[in-house]
C-alpha cells in the first residue's frame, strides 16, 4: 500500500526543516541589526546563526533541524524560535503539528485584538442566545438573547460557568436535571485539562472547585471524560417557566480555546422558542 509523503517521521523533518529555512529566508534583514545590515548578504534574510543566537540555541542545532536530521527539540526551544521568526498564529500550530510537541504557551484570543472583536460582534450579530468562553470556562461575551435566558446565572455575578453550575445555590433550580448536566461539565473538564497540562489558571479553577464544592470534587474523582457535544437543554426560567433549546458548540478556528455556544430554540428555526409542559 503506498503512503503519502506525511505518513512517515522523516518526511515530517524534512517539511520541519524546509518551513524553518524559508520563514528565516523571509526575515527582513532589517530585524537583524544595524551590523546585519551593512554586512554584504549573498543570501536573503537571516542566517542561520542570527536565528540560533536569538532562539538560544546552538547553530549546529538549527542547521541540523533545517537539514531535516532526526533530532529532538524541547519545546521551550520551538516556543523560542517562533517568537525568534515571528510566526503568525496558524505557522506556530504548523510548526508545533511537524515537531510533534505541544506548545507550551499557545495564543489565547487575548492577543489577537482583531481576532476578539470579530468573535464578540459575531455574538452580537446572532439572533439566538449566544455566549462565547475561554479555557477557563469564562462568559467573554453574551448576546441579549442569552443574556435574558440566563437571567439568574447573569444576576450571580459569576462570569465562570463552572463556578456558577457547583457553587450558585440557584443553579440547581435553573438548569433542568441538575445532576446530570454537572457531571458532564466535569467530564468535559477533564478531557480539556489534558490539553492545557502547564495552564496554571485552569489547574487552579479545579483545585478551587474541588476545595469548596462536594459534588464537583466527587464528579472529578470519577475520572469521565467527554466530549463537550450538543443536545437538549432544558431551564426552569425564573419568569418563562420550563424552556428548551438545542444546543450547539463551535471552537473557533481563530482561538481553538474557546467555546462559542448557540441554542437553537427547540422546534422553531426562528428563534422563538416552543414552551413545554
Amino acid at each position: 500500500m503506498k503512503t503519502s509523503p506525511l505518513d512517515t517521521a522523516d518526511d515530517a523533518r524534512h517539511l520541519l526543516g524546509r518551513f524553518l529555512r524559508a520563514r528565516r529566508e523571509a526575515m527582513p534583514w532589517s530585524a537583524a541589526g544595524a551590523s546585519a545590515v551593512s554586512a554584504r548578504r549573498r543570501t536573503p534574510g537571516w542566517r542561520r546563526e542570527e536565528v540560533a543566537e536569538r532562539a538560544a540555541i546552538s547553530t549546529t542545532w538549527y542547521t541540523w533541524l533545517e537539514q531535516g536530521r532526526e533530532m529532538s527539540l524541547s519545546a521551550s526551544a520551538l516556543a523560542r524560535l517562533a517568537d525568534v521568526l515571528r510566526l503568525s498564529r496558524a505557522e506556530r500550530a504548523y510548526l508545533f503539528e511537524l515537531a510533534r510537541r505541544r506548545d507550551p504557551a499557545p495564543p489565547s484570543i487575548a492577543d489577537d485584538t482583531a481576532a476578539a472583536q470579530a468573535l464578540c460582534a459575531a455574538v452580537h450579530a446572532m439572533r439566538m442566545p449566544a455566549y462565547l468562553l475561554d479555557r477557563t470556562w469564562r462568559r467573554c461575551a453574551c448576546n441579549p438573547a442569552a443574556a435574558e435566558l440566563f437571567a439568574p446565572w447573569l444576576a450571580s455575578g459569576e462570569h465562570c460557568l463552572l463556578r456558577y453550575v457547583f457553587l450558585d445555590h440557584s443553579a440547581r433550580n435553573f438548569i433542568r436535571d441538575w445532576d446530570e448536566r454537572a457531571g458532564r461539565l466535569v467530564a468535559e473538564l477533564r478531557a480539556e485539562s489534558a490539553l492545557y497540562p502547564d495552564d496554571a489558571a485552569l489547574a487552579g479553577l479545579i483545585a478551587a472547585l474541588q476545595r469548596d464544592s462536594a459534588a464537583f470534587a466527587d464528579f472529578w474523582s470519577r475520572h469521565g471524560v467527554l466530549a463537550r457535544e450538543g443536545g437538549l437543554r432544558t431551564f426552569d426560567h425564573p419568569q418563562r417557566g420550563l424552556v428548551s433549546y438545542e444546543q450547539i458548540t463551535l471552537v473557533p478556528s481563530c482561538s481553538p480555546d474557546h467555546k462559542l455556544v448557540l441554542l437553537m430554540a427547540v422546534g422553531d428555526v426562528s428563534g422563538n422558542e416552543r414552551r413545554r409542559p
